[in-house]
């Protein structure tokens, strides 16, 4: 099957929409599907206000109808609710062409921390958005409950994995500082909640592994904590094995990959308990989900690293991979019908 995959986030930006994609086509070209990416590269751009690592794509409408046109695909997912989103929904809608999409980020919740622009009429535009989609891919059973109550009628089960090969225990010692170490590894965005986690009055030491707009400010008001900046797989796997603790302050997202890349390296997690936490960590005890993440993180310090791992090991990409596989919708199928 031939497949395109139109989507607004892409490298060199690093996230879980651009990890989880990047899976997704490398396991649909083992199982020797053809996959093509629309992406922002291909179009002039322009940065993102207020979070300028993204890019916005400038009157993609033309391009991305070439593009279709010239890869003839035999299903269409629009993977993002942007600029290249938009104009390949448009495409179908106007050719009559069924697609699929997905629910990757709670982007009703981020527009309104950043901006404090409603969360009920951004989710009224979203729903308008995925509404013709013939299914709407959702990471959790939390967040399918969420947009149901939502007026969603179209979602279907879209699980997450993690490389269990690259993300695994490893040596103690890649961080610096006294013990326990308690680690965040993320964009250092005001979405993340991430001052949630450096406010606290914890014992040891603190890290943040990432980019983002508030890194340069956060480094002022926290000297005490260590930034790191951005990492590649391999040097993250080293970073969290060093951690006692991954820290996870996010109340927006809608699973959080780094939750399992970090259990896949033996390290427990603590988190609040929301959406994103409450389906990867649950009752499993691998992680300790409480109102008040200072007593998540001390809790979490009691957990066997063992018990982390074994954990993870239960999430495969392969079952994310035949999940999207059988939410495409052929286009040809459509056409005969």
């Amino acid at each position: 099957m031939k497949i395109l995959i139109v989507t607004d986030a892409w490298s060199p930006q690093v996230n879980g929409v651009v990890t989880t994609l990047g899976k997704i086509g490398e396991g649909l070209n083992r199982l020797s599907h053809e996959v093509q990416f629309v992406t922002p590269q291909m179009f002039k751009s322009i940065p993102c206000p207020t979070y300028p690592e993204i890019r916005l794509s400038l009157l993609p409408y033309s391009g991305i109808s070439r593009e279709i046109e010239r890869f003839q695909p035999d299903a269409i997912h629009i993977a993002t609710e942007g600029p290249l989103g938009m104009a390949a929904r448009r495409y179908c809608l106007k050719r009559k062409l069924p697609f699929t999409s997905a629910f990757h980020t709670r982007f009703a919740e981020y527009v309104h921390a950043r901006i404090r622009f409603p969360i009920d009429l951004t989710y009224r535009w979203l729903r308008n958005f995925h509404a013709p989609s013939q299914a709407l891919m959702v990471p959790t059973p939390s967040v399918q409950r969420e947009l149901q109550n939502r007026g969603f009628s179209n979602t279907v089960a879209w699980t997450r994995g993690v490389d269990t090969r690259t993300f695994v225990p490893g040596a103690r010692d890649a961080l610096a500082g006294g013990r326990p170490i308690f680690l965040y590894v993320g964009r250092v965005a005001v979405e993340k909640n991430i001052e949630a986690f450096l406010k606290l009055d914890l014992p040891g030491t603190k890290w943040v592994v990432g980019e983002g707009p508030l890194r340069t400010q956060l480094e002022s008001r926290y000297p005490a904590v260590s930034f790191a900046g951005i990492k590649s797989p391999a040097e993250l796997a080293t970073c969290y094995s060093a951690a006692d603790v991954f820290v996870f302050p996010s109340l927006t997202d809608t699973f959080g990959l780094v939750l399992l890349e970090a259990l896949a390296c033996g390290t427990p997690v603590a988190a609040f308990p929301v959406l994103g936490p409450i389906d990867v960590i649950g009752n499993s005890g691998v992680g300790v989900l409480h109102e008040d993440l200072g007593i998540a993180c001390m809790r979490a310090l009691e957990i066997s690293r063992q018990k982390a791992r074994s954990y993870a090991e239960q999430f495969s990409w392969q079952v994310s991979v035949n999940q999207f596989l059988g939410h495409l919708s052929p286009i040809a199928q459509q056409r005969a019908a």
